[in-house]
């Protein structure tokens, strides 16, 4: 009898664990393989909500939903050409913590436990990529069910460089990591960097001041890139090497994620900046 093709192995082993929702064993990376970098300029055909207040974080955070009472107000409808409309679900609290581009998740992994008291989310634009972490979330949860483990981590698809401010306030977020992210080593795809002027300015807007952007990468030049447009920018200052040195979450960040432990593997050199945002000027 002949083997089945990988395409339809990949699609036969997703369909089985969709449709075993209690699944406990983690999934398997090798049915999830993406092409390591997605083009962020195209149409990926992603969905995302019109402002910050229409986002309905209860599927990825199902433990943090809050009851329709602790609500500060009573409405949770509204109306729309005659139609009643429910309104989303919201949280008992505010996702603080995002790991752009995600990949296979293993920084979320690693962060979740360290920061119980936070929700910490996953943005990543590679569809199998991401239904890999998701699948990987939810074996975890099911294994540490007793404990409560892993409730305040979660992924989904969105390319952060188009919709960021749709998802998240002004001020929202305490830490933003961006882990080995593409190079994009010719120069006319610089453009395509995730981190840039313009960007910086929304990372600027979603992180309240105080908070943390944490940077790593084994490319030298991409590392000199993000300090030049980060120093640059009139919102942030570089946190000191002792205070980043000191940092619990950097240690973490250098070895939790697919792409820290192959550097780790190949003994290569790891570049690390941390950036703090400013007060906004007083008027």
């Amino acid at each position: 009898m002949p083997r089945a093709p990988k395409p339809q192995k990949r699609a036969d082993y997703r369909t089985a664990r969709q449709q075993d929702n209690g699944a406990i064993e983690l999934p398997k990376k090798k049915f999830y393989r993406q092409r390591a970098h997605a083009n962020p300029f195209s149409d990926h055909q992603l969905e995302y909500p019109a402002s910050p207040a229409e986002m309905d974080w209860s599927p990825y955070f199902p433990a943090y939903v809050a009851d329709s009472e602790d609500l500060p107000d009573a409405s949770a409808h509204a109306e729309e050409n005659g139609q009643l409309l429910t309104a989303p679900k919201r949280l008992k609290q505010d996702v603080e913590i995002i790991d752009i581009g995600c990949g296979f998740g293993g920084l979320l992994v690693a962060m979740g436990p360290a920061v119980p008291k936070s929700l910490m989310l996953g943005l990543e634009i590679r569809t199998q990529v991401t239904e890999y972490v998701q699948e990987r979330i939810r074996a975890l949860r099911a294994q540490e069910a007793e404990s409560g483990k892993y409730q305040n981590i979660g992924c989904f698809r969105a390319n952060t460089m188009k919709f960021l401010p749709n998802f998240f306030r002004k001020a929202q977020l305490s830490k933003i990591f961006i882990c080995f992210p593409d190079p994009h080593f010719k120069a006319k795809k610089h453009k395509a960097r995730i981190v840039s002027t313009t960007l910086n300015s929304e990372y600027a807007f979603v992180l309240r001041p105080g908070g943390i952007i944490y940077t790593i990468t084994d490319v030298e030049d991409l590392h000199n890139w993000m300090v030049h447009h980060l120093d640059a920018h009139p919102a942030f200052e570089r946190v000191t090497e002792e205070e980043q040195e000191a940092d619990e979450c950097v240690s973490i960040m250098k070895t939790a994620t697919e792409e820290g432990k192959k550097v780790e593997r190949n003994k290569g050199q790891k570049f690390v900046a941390l950036f703090r945002r400013l007060p906004d000027p007083s008027w």
